[in-house]
């Protein structure tokens, strides 16, 4: 099964290292010097990581036969991509491969179902769950602890603890209860400067 686990980036400095957008929790595994990588688009590809070191908290990448500063830019967005057995698990419990989440039924803890995990989006701050609902529409579901309880791979389900307005129009009803309370708050203001006069 083959896994995309970085994206390359901007060329840093001009010796051909490439800054990389990790997509893998397993780095150190996966983009460490010697890995061979097959890439998107494949006429990029394979490239062998030549060396690896983290520069003000960002991985930088060198590849074999990648000299210099033009040749680096030239692989700007390519998708780097592992083969990965599809048998294989993460050594933390606690994490999972994005295909072992694919296709998972999001459903609440009271056993509300929210729909369907159709990607996995990876941004700096966290990943999303971008979940397909019954209607068609989608909803994007931080992977989060605190919201994502549990992932259930047997019963190939995700259970989740969404707060109001997540998933619901709950946020909107309390707005709207405020908007129709405006006008009485308003006239109390307009009135209490007679009141003190």
């Amino acid at each position: 099964m083959q896994l995309v686990v970085a994206r390359i980036g901007r060329a840093h400095g001009i010796k051909g290292e490439v800054t990389v957008e990790v997509r893998t929790d397993e780095p150190e595994l996966r983009l460490g010097p010697g890995a061979v990588l097959a890439t998107d688009p494949a006429t990029v590809g394979p490239l062998t990581i030549e060396t690896g070191r983290v520069h003000s908290g960002r991985l930088l990448l060198r590849f074999a036969g990648v000299r210099d500063r033009s040749g680096a830019e030239a692989l700007r967005n390519t998708l780097l991509i592992a083969e990965v057995d599809p048998e294989e698990l993460p050594e933390d419990p606690e994490e999972f491969y994005d295909h072992q989440l694919m296709d998972l039924d999001v459903v609440t803890r009271d056993g509300v179902e929210i729909g369907r995990i159709t990607e996995i989006s990876h941004l700096p701050s966290q990943d999303l769950f971008i979940v397909e609902r019954p209607d068609g529409s989608e909803v994007m579901i931080p992977f989060v602890e605190q919201i994502v309880t549990e992932i259930d791979l047997e019963e190939q389900r995700a259970i989740i603890d969404p707060p109001p307005g997540l998933i619901d129009d709950r946020a909107e009803i309390a707005s709207a209860r405020e908007a129709e309370a405006a006008p009485e708050d308003r006239r109390d203001a307009e009135a209490a400067p007679e009141d003190q006069a």
